[in-house]
């Protein structure tokens, strides 16, 4: 039993790291149909600002709360600047966007290593976090309950913008019928300047709460950016629902194949599972419910 539950529990940590970083995604992807590869490095980005944050302020328990408010604003600034810039010019041209985001990530990858160097940092958890909440005799470490508390926050957040804001009904009007929205009078290039924002905010709050986790180095972001578009893909493009049962579905199997397998050999089956499993249902567990004529 103490096995089991150990193995749940590291199941639910994966897949809360998954979920942080592909939140975002569900927005930007699922919602605007941008495939945007620099998303990691805005998750990389988030990270380096708790670095600095730690730096400025010394005292881990202060700028640790902090750095997640401001890795929010980095990472959706960067996002922001990266739609408006670029991005907006290409609705409709996903082939583009993915060459054009993967070239910006390997730019900003290159900015990190003249700014922070090459080699990986490391940033002190707060005291707050330090060693394990015992249940039932079970040690579970602080900072990834801590992780799971932070993305189940997220999902709530943002579940709770699209469905009782103006905002949400704007980004899912724009989503769903975009001439539709434009001549409803709803300004489609500011609701996706906004979707744009909250999603790459997002992984920069992810970004953050990885510095909990191990050490932050330029291609952190690159770590996580296919696990991420799969649970979008897996989930449903632009369904939060979808998204929350795919990552944590995947990460407790991951963690069970990883008890008898190892971490590589539990990789490669969770790819092939998540194949098969599009093969079987191309659109995701969870699809929008529209009135067809056909």
């Amino acid at each position: 039993m103490e096995v089991i539950a150990a193995q749940l529990f590291a199941g639910a940590s994966i897949g809360s790291v998954l979920l942080l970083a592909a939140l975002g995604l569900s927005l930007t992807f699922g919602q605007m149909g941008v495939i945007n590869m620099a998303h990691g490095e805005f998750m990389m980005a988030g990270a380096y600002t708790a670095f600095v944050l730690r730096g400025l302020i010394g005292d881990p328990n202060i700028s640790l709360p902090l750095a997640l408010v401001v890795g929010f604003g980095v990472g959706g600034l960067l996002g922001l600047i990266l739609h408006r810039s670029l991005l907006s010019r290409m609705h409709n041209r996903p082939l583009d966007t993915l060459l054009v985001t993967w070239g910006v990530a390997l730019v900003l990858q290159q900015l990190a290593r003249d700014i922070f160097g090459a080699p990986n940092v490391d940033v002190p958890a707060p005291t707050w976090l330090a060693g394990p909440i015992t249940v039932f005799g079970i040690g579970f470490p602080k900072a990834r309950v801590f992780i799971i508390v932070l993305a189940v926050a997220a999902v709530v957040g943002i579940s709770l913008v699209l469905t009782r804001t103006a905002l949400g009904r704007r980004i899912r009007a724009v989503s769903q019928n975009r001439d539709l929205a434009e001549v409803s009078g709803i300004s489609s290039p500011r609701t996706d300047d906004l979707t744009f924002f909250i999603g790459s905010g997002i992984a920069g709050l992810a970004g953050v709460a990885l510095t909990l986790l191990g050490s932050v180095g330029p291609t952190l972001g690159q770590n996580y950016i296919v696990d991420a578009f799969l649970v979008v893909v897996v989930g449903g493009l632009g369904r939060v629902k979808g998204a929350v049962i795919a990552a944590f579905g995947l990460g407790v199997l991951q963690a069970f194949v990883e008890l008898s397998l190892g971490a590589s050999l539990a990789k490669v089956l969770v790819l092939l599972a998540v194949v098969a499993f599009l093969q079987i249902r191309p659109q995701g567990l969870v699809t929008i419910r529209t009135r067809s004529l056909a």
